[in-house]
Formats: structure tokens, sequence, C-alpha cells
């Protein structure tokens, strides 16, 4: 059997000498998490935190803490809006989580989101040029519920820290109240990446997949298949985007949302789902089955697959049909199965499948942006601006039906994005700075690459170790064994 490269890039041929389609899927997604779990072992986590400031002799020690650091103290204390100028607070994002939905695998307890979070602060710096520090927080009162408040709370409380806070795996419908609670109320952007985030990048990704199909967004007939805050955002943003809400069904564990769904109207807490009741599935068909006939796009972020959206489903979708089967970490429908079924376009979250609509090519460039004008808040304008740069983007270099999306590894699309946000935020008055799209695009451009040149130093300096050979292989060989 040949190595596995240390870039990971031949594992479909691995796996394929000795499986088919659907097993080399399934050992994939074991290799990478058991490679996870191994590599993290490895090296102890996945962020540091390093000094940007020199030491170039004995009293530089006094010049960046006493008695030279008092002036800083006293200066912040008068104007506290130097501390943007005078710290590194206006680069410097805090992941907040209380761990209760993680990926797919739910509640994991507070400490149990770190590996998603610190995760998170990897992609913002090495792409966003953002430095971004892991915290998860207990949100359970005294009985031992999760609670909303405390989550709010504590953010209002770390704002004077951070230049902006990225909330990630809050259950639904805590996440609701969260979300929207903290953007009125805080002087910092607060960005839930599970809701705006996934809206952001699917949006993207159906602008240019309705390109590619030649339909239109206000003409073509839409089914969500799972209603948390990530379906429900997406929902509501492709509405504010020019999708018409009576082309939508969207559906929950208990069926479709529509006007007569007293369950929801009846809890408040779920008002943005009681919204899209309203809005949306006039008729009030009440199956997927029924739904999904003539359909032109289906938008899946529900159950972990491969079986969750059933091939027949697509195979009754209108001609050139669009499937986005984004749940994590298995699609609801392997993109092979999907176009065996008549799928004409087909993303997933996963990065080993053409069409990767994830979040990371959103978030960084996002933050960036709003960091660097110094926005009070992300709008939904934002948002959608932030779809539009990232879909522009892809359409510059060329779009096809397994190309809709930029990749991560596009560096260019991040200081893009970010000119974008940025320029939003200024003509809706959220900017506290004035800069031309060229200066903002070249500060994005800059930090990302010194943050990815300094990776590359440390690799090649031997400060971040390569993992050894034998821990790929041992990878390799658990995920085959637990296929037999």
């Amino acid at each position: 059997m040949k190595e596995i490269s240390l870039s990971l890039d031949n594992l479909d041929e691995l796996f394929s000498e000795t499986l088919d389609q659907a097993q080399t899927a399934a050992a994939k997604t074991l290799f990478l998490k058991k490679l996870a779990e191994s590599s993290h072992r490895f090296y102890g986590g996945k962020m540091q935190t390093l000094p940007k400031a020199g030491v170039f002799g004995f009293n530089w020690f006094n010049v960046w803490y006493t008695p030279g650091v008092s002036q800083i103290s006293t200066t912040i204390r008068d104007n506290n809006q130097s501390s943007w100028e005078l710290s590194n607070r206006g680069n410097l994002v805090a992941v907040v989580s209380d761990s209760t939905r993680v990926l797919g695998d739910g509640n994991c307890t507070p400490p149990g989101g770190l590996g998603v979070m610190e995760g998170k602060a990897f992609l913002m710096k090495y792409l966003g040029g953002i430095d971004a520090t892991a915290v998860c927080m207990d949100s359970r009162n005294e009985q031992g519920e999760h609670d909303p408040d405390a989550i709010i709370e504590f953010v209002k409380r770390l704002q004077p820290s951070f230049g902006a806070v990225n909330l990630e795996d809050i259950s639904q419908p805590n996440c609701y109240k969260v979300l929207d609670t903290l953007r009125e109320e805080c002087e910092i952007p607060v960005w839930h990446d599970d809701a705006q985030g996934t809206a952001c990048v699917t949006l993207a990704g159906l602008i240019n997949a309705l390109k590619v199909a030649e339909k239109k967004m206000e003409e073509v007939r839409i089914v969500m298949l799972g209603a948390g805050a990530s379906n429900a955002t997406i929902a509501r943003i492709i509405i504010k985007a020019g999708g018409n809400p009576e082309n939508m069904i969207i559906f929950d564990s208990k069926g479709s949302l529509h006007a007569g769904r007293e369950d929801i109207r009846a809890d408040s807490r779920f008002y943005r789902k009681w919204d899209l009741c309203l809005k949306t599935n006039p008729k009030k068909i009440p199956t997927v089955e029924e739904a999904i006939k003539g359909a032109d796009v289906l938008i899946a972020l529900s159950k972990p697959g491969p079986d969750t959206v059933k091939p027949e489903w697509i195979s009754s979708m209108a001609p050139k049909s669009i499937v986005f089967a984004c749940a994590n970490p298995v699609p609801e429908i392997y993109p092979y199965a999907a176009k065996e079924a008549g799928a004409f376009i087909v993303a997933t979250g996963r990065g080993d499948f053409p069409n990767q609509v994830n979040n990371s090519v959103g978030f960084p460039g996002i933050l960036k942006g709003a960091l660097l004008v110094r926005a009070g808040k992300i709008s939904d304008g934002m948002t959608i601006a932030a779809a539009e740069s990232l879909a522009s983007f892809a359409e510059k270099r060329g779009i096809g039906p397994d190309n809709i999306i930029a990749t991560m590894d596009e560096t260019g699309v991040f200081p893009y994005e970010a000119a974008d946000v940025a320029l939003q935020a200024m003509k809706e008055g959220l900017a506290r700075l004035s800069l031309t799209r060229e200066e903002i695009y070249a500060a994005a451009e800059r930090d990302i690459k010194e943050a990815r040149e300094l990776t590359r130093m440390m690799i090649d300096g031997g400060y971040i170790q390569q993992p050894p050979q034998e821990m790929l292989q041992e990878a390799f060989e658990w995920a085959l064994a637990r296929l037999e």
C-alpha cells in the first residue's frame, strides 16, 4: 500500500483501491476523526499565544510592563477608544460557546466545545489574519438548565477586552435570544457563525448555482430540510436577498412550517421559526415527498446522513436541480448518490467533495472587514454583502456545476470579502472609521500574508513539528478496520 501523503491529497485514491464509493466516503470520515484525535494529542491542541512586540534588551521588559505600561493604563482610562490603538483589542475576537450544540454531536459539556472553538481561532488567524481566543462557558443555572441570559451577561462583561465576538454551537431556541439581544446591546460586533455565517455562505453558493443552472432567485421553488438556527437564518437571509417566501417550504422534526403550527406559535422562544411559519408554505403542504416534487432547490441542514435525504426525492425534483446537503460530519446524502438520482449541482459542508459550502470562507473575511472599520455590529445587509462578494469572487475566476464557490485555499477571497463587508458597514453608518476599499483590502491582505508566512517559518524552523508518518498510517488502518 502507498503511503498517505502529508497533504492528505491522496486519500480518495488509497481508499478506493479496495472500497466502493459509499465505503470510501465513510472511511474518509472515520480516518479524519481518528487523525484529529491523535494529532490534537500530538500537538496539545492547535493554538498558542506569541508576542507581537520584541525584547531588544533588558529594559524593554520595563516598557512592556511596569513602570512604562502605567502610561497605557491611564491613557485608556481617560479615553476608552484608545484601547483600539494601544492594545491588540482591534484585531482580537472571542469565540464564545456553551457547547450545547457542537456540530452534529449535540451537548458536549462546556469544555467539550474547545476543539471546535480552537479550530475557529485557528482559521481566523490563518485565513483572516485575526487573533482569536476560545472561550467555552457554563450557561447552566442553579436548576441545571441552560440559561440564555447567562451567555448574554457573560458576553456583555467581556466586551472591553475584544474587538468582536463569534458565538458558536449554542442550542436553539437559546441561540435566537442570545444573538438578537447582543447584536443590539453590545458596542462591538456579535456574530453567530452557525446562523449568520452558514446563511452567508449558503446564499453565496446559491447565487452562483442559480447562475450556472440559469434560474432566478425570485422564481425558484426551495425546500429546506431542518429548521434549526442555521436553516432558519438561511431562509430569512434568502428572503431578504430576493427569494419568494411563498415558494419556500421548510421542515422541522415535526413536519412542515406553516401558519397552522400552533406548537411553534405557543412557544415565544421560537419567534424566528414562527415568523417563517407566517411567511412560507401558504398551501400548508405537509410532507417532504409532496413538497419536493418539481422543486428547484433542496437545502438540508438536518440529521447527518447519508440516508436522511432519499434518492427518490431528488429524482422528483425539477430539471437542473440544486442540492445542498450540508450536515456535518456526514452529509444527508453523498454527492455521488445525489448525482445518480439526477441532481445537477450538489454541495456539502466538506472539503473532500466538490462545492464545499463551508463557513470558513465567510467568517474570516467578514470579521476582518468589521474589525478594520471598527463596526459596532454586523447587520443582515453586511451578511448579504459578504455573500454577494463571495459569489462575485468565484464568478470572476470561473464557475461551473462542480465549482460554485471559492475555497479556503484561495487566499485572495478573504481581503476581497473584507473590503466589501467594511464598505457596507460604512454605507449603513455602522463603522467608526472611514477607509477606502483599497486601504481595507491592503490591510487585510497584509495581515493574512503575515499570518501564513509566520506559520510557514515556524514549520520550516521546527517549532511546529510534522506529524509522524506512523500516525497517519495508524489512522488509515483504524478506519479500514472499523468498516469490516
